[in-house]
């Protein structure tokens, strides 16, 4: 813990050192940085989208063009901090609300307040969330997504599953529930037997009921995220910026002992079965060693596009709280506090959280666009093609029956993953007690409390 605080410590060094003189490193400070904005994303399959974007941009700002670089997700975060330090960042990036509160510790992005950003613009929740502990704004709402479970179709009616059965499962932490009963009926050992059969041998298991998606780090995004959510646990003491993590907390550790249980029982993947670069929940659905997979709704083209095999989504289950719950997730668009370019860098965020822009973004049926009329494209492109996206959709309109929620947004955003992963994984994989999270919380908010 103690090497954690060097670290990020020297990290902010260095880019205390590298904001005071970056303007003057790297390359592109001429005439050209002054026509050019620098935008960096990392999804390929929004290119085409924002590049469309930034034709209508450069039509309506005659004399500024905008220069797109897309990388991978692992090289695109590396190359980001490290732009920080050398002193080549863009002058506007996709910024993800898991690194906000790194971002925010470390002072590398420039206040938005004056684009006239408003709230109500926007899907509810999205831009409050990146407003930072001194009340400036630090990132325009660019899109959202929720999460759902994605399940080979084919799978589920030999079964004796339906659609409808799928959409109205409930969970609890003491027996799993009806969705419990649905994983372990989905799992097949190699002798042709169910999970919920007699003699089924979970250690020889050919297809499991749930893919493996790891450990979840400090969020549980598309793995434990929606249970704890809907048996009434929260993340922080507060909505944002919290003070204290709960992991804690005894509704928490019992929702995490039963979910990684279902692999203990054979129903779900074991941790030595995921690989967040090759085996992620959607390879192994798509190879048919997973009948279903909790993920978001920035994979919804992905597991549509499986070769000789059909997907349905449903929602996640009815929780002890008699809600269902998902994590509603936002991107946003940031401008670096060194940018080349920043009245450039201004004008394409602007553009970029408008509704004109969003709407193009929406047609092309890739991602959930913040303003509600771009969202209303997006489920149109979706339709067009034959995707039905209402798992993802209706818990956003439907407040009285859904909980949507928030990744935990604190300061020490990295050290909280740093020191979560390995816990986790201990659980999962290790079969560590779930009380040995106490431990961990306490190191977290010793943390917290600098």
């Amino acid at each position: 813990m103690r090497f954690r605080f060097r670290t990020v410590g020297a990290l902010a060094g260095a880019l205390a050192l590298s904001l005071a003189t970056g303007c003057a490193q790297g390359d592109g400070t001429g005439s050209s940085a002054k026509n050019t904005v620098t935008y960096w994303l990392w999804d390929a399959n929004q290119l085409p989208a924002y590049e469309a974007c930034a034709k209508g941009f450069e039509k309506q700002n005659p004399g500024l063009n905008v220069r797109i670089t897309q990388m991978g997700w692992d090289d695109y975060w590396t190359k980001l901090t490290a732009s920080f330090i050398a002193g080549t960042q863009p002058d506007v990036f996709t910024d993800h609300i898991q690194k906000f509160g790194q971002f925010a510790d470390l002072q590398v992005l420039e206040p938005l307040d004056d684009l006239g950003i408003n709230d109500s613009d926007y899907q509810p929740g999205l831009a409050a969330n990146w407003t930072g502990q001194d009340g400036h704004r630090y990132g325009a709402p660019k899109d959202w997504d929720t999460v759902a479970l994605f399940y080979n179709e084919k799978m589920a009616q030999d079964a004796g599953l339906s659609a409808e059965q799928l959409n109205t499962l409930s969970w609890n932490p003491k027996d799993g529930g009806s969705f419990e009963k649905a994983i372990a009926h989905l799992t097949i050992d190699r002798n042709g037997k169910r999970g919920d059969e007699p003699g089924f041998d979970k250690k020889n298991v050919k297809v499991y009921g749930l893919a493996s998606k790891g450990g979840g780090y400090a969020d549980g995004q598309t793995q434990w995220s929606s249970f704890a959510a809907s048996a009434g646990w929260d993340y922080t003491d507060k909505k944002r910026w919290g003070t204290e993590y709960q992991f804690n907390d005894k509704t928490f550790q019992s929702v995490i002992k039963w979910y990684f249980g279902l692999a203990e029982k054979g129903y779900m993947a074991p941790l030595s079965d995921w690989n967040s670069q090759s085996n992620e929940g959607n390879v192994q659905v798509a190879a048919g060693k997973a009948a279903s997979s909790l993920d978001g709704a920035w994979m919804i083209s992905t597991y549509a596009g499986f070769k000789g095999m059909k997907t349905g989504t449903a929602l996640t289950p009815e929780g002890p709280t008699g809600k269902r719950a998902t994590m509603m997730n936002g991107l946003a668009d940031s401008i670096t506090k060194n940018a080349r370019n920043k009245e450039g860098a201004k004008k394409w965020v602007k553009y970029l959280a408008s509704n004109e822009c969003q709407t193009t973004v929406g047609r092309y049926g890739i991602v959930f666009p913040a303003t509600p009329d771009a969202t209303d494209a997006a489920v149109a492109a979706y339709k067009k093609k034959g995707i039905d996206v209402s798992a993802f959709t209706e818990p956003v309109a439907d407040k009285k029956d859904f909980t949507t929620f928030s990744y935990p947004i604190t300061g020490y955003a990295a050290d909280v993953q740093a020191l979560m992963e390995p816990a986790m994984e201990d659980i999962y994989g290790n079969g560590k007690p779930v009380s040995s999270l106490d431990e961990t919380n306490d190191q977290i908010n010793l943390i917290l409390d600098q």
